[in-house]
């Protein structure tokens, strides 16, 4: 049996439509409500039961403090090992991320994955097409105004992510022991973003950023892992483009950021 974890966000979402006739895939989520979907809540380790579990596709749950994230995490290698899963594949942060606050979560993860007793493959995920839409989408006034600087990101369409992973999960054994980079082909920065969307770019400042963000309603980790996306792009940290490991994974060209980038943005 596969099971996938966290398959109401948006990477496990895409993986699960694309397993969803098969019957020896289940599909975790906090609240399940539909066929094969089970409880997996990683904040109740006391719950997690992954007997039977063949091969587990651990999607990170990464969006919290690092103690949280990293208890999560944890929880599910712990479960993993004392229900006899035979392989965990886990979808990580690209090596270029690691200049980024929530980078430690996923190099702890995959550290406690090395230790541990599991068969395991690692996904590095580098940063969505989709996100650049959320951090750097025109306003109404036709600026973007995204601090990106002269800064570009390697970004890489979430679809082709979900795509890797089904490929990953189906044939475990071939990818064993493998860390796998991947990112974008086609690095964007605001220029380019401005020419796609007939904006025009005129990048502000982290400080002003940071107080934009900081307002009510605001999330304390958020801010920093927001702010400190913003930098490192600006800094040139995130611009390295996939050296052929996403294509040969795909078995095809990857979709074009750009193309996803501007199907993500705001209607």
């Amino acid at each position: 049996m596969l099971l996938i974890t966290g398959t109401s966000g948006a990477l496990g979402s895409l993986i699960a439509q694309r397993l969803a006739d098969r019957p020896d895939v289940r599909f975790g989520t906090r609240d399940p409500d539909g066929p094969g979907q089970v409880r997996v809540d990683f904040d109740d380790p006391d719950s997690l039961d992954f007997t039977g579990v063949d091969t587990l596709l651990l999607v990170s749950a990464g969006y919290g403090e690092d103690d949280e994230v990293i208890a999560r995490h944890g929880a599910a290698v712990t479960a993993a090992e004392r229900g006899g899963v035979g392989h965990v594949v886990y979808t990580s942060l690209s090596a270029a991320g690691d200049h980024l606050p929530y980078a430690l979560a996923h190099r702890w993860t995959e550290r406690r994955l090395r230790e541990s007793s599991l068969a395991w493959t690692v996904l590095r995920n580098g940063l969505y097409a989709e996100l650049l839409a959320a951090l750097a989408a025109p306003g109404p006034d036709g600026l973007i105004t995204a601090p990106l600087g002269g800064g570009r990101l390697a970004a890489v369409a979430r679809e082709d992510l979900a795509e890797v992973a089904v490929r990953v999960v189906l044939a475990p054994h071939e990818h064993a022991g493998q860390v796998y980079e991947l990112v974008g082909e086609e690095p964007l920065g605001g220029a380019e973003l401005a020419a796609a969307t007939g904006a025009r770019y005129a990048p502000g400042s982290l400080a002003g950023t940071r107080a934009g963000l900081s307002g009510p309603g605001s999330v304390g980790y958020q801010v920093p892992m927001l702010v400190t996306t913003y930098s490192a792009v600006a800094a040139g940290f995130l611009a390295a483009p996939d050296a052929g490991t996403l294509r040969r994974l795909l078995g095809r060209a990857p979709r074009p950021a750009l193309a996803a980038y501007l199907a993500a943005l705001p209607a």
